[in-house]
């Protein structure tokens, strides 16, 4: 099991600086990947979103990649391009002022003259990111994992206490025939004293097994254990969340039925219970890859 949250960090030398990556994790319910790139890597932005859509799952993840140092070199002027433009705004001279200089400082407002070291070094960028990519993943899953052994310990010991409350349950449900009987036998006693009422036993008997069909929660309570076993199996799962939090579900609908159903005192307060230790881990869960 994996925390949806952590951080990490990897680098990797890039001519005579360093290119690095942090990865930050958040809780999400789908995959959401955010990148932020250094502006002499602007061109990489996407390269770096496939390389986390390839590696990640769920969660949403914030991926920022900077150069420190120089890097490939610095930034050089294209100079066929910066002839080209040159060449262009003398024919422009020439046909609309004839004779006027034209300055060399206008090509500084000419975009895309300066080429980055990137762009004629892609390829070597590209390596040093994905390598310092990896290293920034590999730190990153260190962290979410031991986050997620804090969150499978924690689930595991709510889990046994949902297990406890449900087998309380199951032990308590079979004396509420028992009590309903008790009482209906008190009523007619009391009846017979005050009036002179035949009351028939088959009547009785009858209203018992009404009873008994209405308060029945066995079937509630056995899917309930057999989610119990299937939590704890995913447990020990790396991506497990959704799956967890579906059985969470269902989990808590089979409480509210069974809590619906059972008009016992003792009952009601042990699912308040459960369903109070349900909720908690589907809090949980929340933070689970």
């Amino acid at each position: 099991m994996r925390s949806m949250t952590g951080f990490g960090a990897g680098d990797h030398p890039l001519g005579a600086g360093r290119l690095g990556v942090e990865i930050r994790a958040l809780n999400h319910r789908f995959l959401d990947v955010r990148v932020r790139v250094a502006r002499e890597l602007g061109d990489l932005a996407g390269f770096v979103e496939q390389l986390a859509r390839e590696r990640m799952t769920r969660g949403r993840f914030e991926v920022t990649v900077r150069v420190d140092g120089i890097g490939l070199g610095l930034t050089t002027l294209d100079r066929e391009r910066a002839r080209s433009a040159y060449r262009s705004l003398c024919e422009l001279r020439d046909e609309i002022a004839p004779g006027t200089e034209v300055p060399l400082s206008l090509l500084g407002a000419i975009p895309d003259l300066f080429v980055s070291s990137v762009e004629r070094e892609i390829d070597k960028t590209k390596e040093a990111t994905r390598l310092a990519f990896d290293r920034a993943v590999i730190s990153l899953d260190e962290m979410r994992e031991r986050e997620g052994a804090a969150l499978c310990a924690d689930l595991a010991k709510r889990l046994d206490s949902v297990r406890e409350l449900t087998s309380t349950v199951r032990v308590r449900a079979p004396d509420l025939l028992e009590e309903h009987r008790k009482r209906l036998r008190e009523r007619t006693d009391r009846l017979r004293g005050t009036m002179d009422l035949q009351i028939d036993a088959g009547r009785l008997e009858a209203e018992v097994v009404l009873f008994a069909e209405r308060v029945d929660i066995s079937e509630e309570l056995t899917r309930l254990l057999s989610h119990c076993e299937q939590f704890l199996a995913l447990l020990d799962e790396k991506s497990c969340g959704r799956r967890l939090d579906f059985l969470l579900q269902e989990m808590v609908r089979e409480a509210n039925t069974a809590g619906a159903k059972s008009p016992d005192a003792q009952i009601a307060h042990a699912i308040v219970e459960m369903k109070a230790e349900l909720e908690r881990m589907r809090e949980q869960v929340q933070n689970v890859e």
